[in-house]
């Protein structure tokens, strides 16, 4: 129990970014224990700095997309770290130190880190979610098991 709370109270350094095109990307350190939803409230805040537009946004409205994954609420980053669970083209978070496999030069070794989450409004998926990438997206099952993944096209890729 007090080694689940410690790593509960570590921090941990998620990138995200926002999906208008823009291709704004950001990093916000958070605690592993905590939930979507307050990671979602702290980027609202830094958000609101630079886009007038989320001014009347409340966290509610936001949803977090990773690895073409809808993240619920309700989940926390200690769920994900624990489980070591893996969206559709890679591990869901992850942030233990690996390799660079730059530095091997193999292509071939899956790299084992997770892309940027995308933190987005409700409206905007519901505007959007027929066109790619947002058509891509499924709600988070954590039942699921995704060993296969197109890349792009239709080409399927076996782990």
């Amino acid at each position: 129990m007090a080694e689940e709370y410690e790593l509960n109270s570590c921090h941990a350094s998620s990138s995200m970014s926002s999906q208008d095109g823009s291709g704004h990307r950001r990093s916000l350190t958070v605690r592993k224990g905590h939930t979507i939803y307050q990671f979602l409230g702290k980027a609202l805040e830094s958000l609101r700095k630079e886009f007038s537009e989320l001014r009347s946004v409340t966290t509610d409205q936001l949803m977090y997309i990773k690895e073409d994954l809808i993240i619920p609420h309700h989940y926390t980053f200690y769920d994900f770290i624990v489980t070591k669970a893996r969206g559709k083209s890679g591990p869901l978070f992850n942030f233990d130190v690996h390799d660079d496999i730059r530095m091997l030069h193999d292509a071939t070794i899956e790299k084992d880190e997770s892309h940027a989450g995308k933190i987005i409004t409700r409206s905007w998926y519901e505007k959007n979610k027929h066109i790619f990438p947002a058509s891509r997206w499924e709600p988070y099952d954590p039942n699921k098991v995704y060993d296969k993944y197109t890349v792009h096209g239709h080409e399927v890729t076996t782990k």
